[in-house]
């Protein structure tokens, strides 16, 4: 348990001088607060690929996030909370049904936020799960779809190519126009317009990258 205290505290500490030692051009992030204000609660949605600086721009903020429950998730999990994140355990796969209520269960409470990735703890790759589609119908929860690409980055590849910022980059983030959800909809007119969002928001912030 010392040992997963440590990495997760040299990781924070890492994740800080890569990411705050970039340069950040950020688009559309203060209708998060307007919704908020409303009354509404959130979900911030964005491919795995492209999660870390979602992660990286929300953090701080108390808003919850998911991590599963493989080996690797307890780490996830403690990096989490140690940068500002409240997160909830379980997956589609592990654990679903329980932790997709606790998902409704705190999206149901105006004024929350909930980051997820549609895609998922194993994919495929940018195709949306139910999941995040069908809380925000249970609980009309607005979805902004978000996306963030360095400039310099690591990939890391296995089912997924995950992108990991450089220092001393620019980073392009934007969070796209939120999209409502109501329970009558057809599923699939709501998992094509989610999946356009976030294709169209990751071709943004790719095009960006190169200007």
């Amino acid at each position: 348990m010392a040992m997963l205290s440590l990495k997760a505290f040299l990781a924070k500490w890492l994740l800080k001088f890569l990411y705050g030692t970039s340069r950040w051009n950020i688009k559309g992030r203060s209708q998060i607060n307007k919704i908020l204000t409303d009354g509404k609660s959130v979900i911030i949605a964005s491919w795995h690929s492209h999660f870390l600086p979602t992660f990286m721009d929300l953090a701080g903020n108390q808003y919850y996030g998911l991590a599963g429950l493989h080996n690797d998730a307890e780490l996830i999990s403690k990096i989490g909370n140690k940068m500002g994140w409240k997160l909830l355990r379980g997956s589609s796969s592990d654990r679903g049904k329980k932790v997709y209520k606790e998902i409704v269960n705190v999206l149901a409470r105006p004024g929350n936020v909930v980051a997820l990735t549609p895609d998922g703890p194993r994919g495929p790759a940018k195709v949306p799960k139910p999941g995040t589609i069908r809380a925000a119908q249970k609980t009309r929860a607005v979805i902004i779809p978000a996306m963030g690409q360095s400039t310099r980055r690591w990939s890391f590849t296995n089912w997924d190519t995950f992108f990991v910022g450089k220092p001393f980059s620019r980073i392009e983030m934007i969070y796209g126009d939120p999209l409502v959800f109501l329970e009558s909809d057809d599923f699939n007119v709501c998992e094509n317009k989610l999946k356009q969002a976030l294709d169209k928001l990751e071709n943004e912030v790719e095009k960006r990258g190169h200007q």
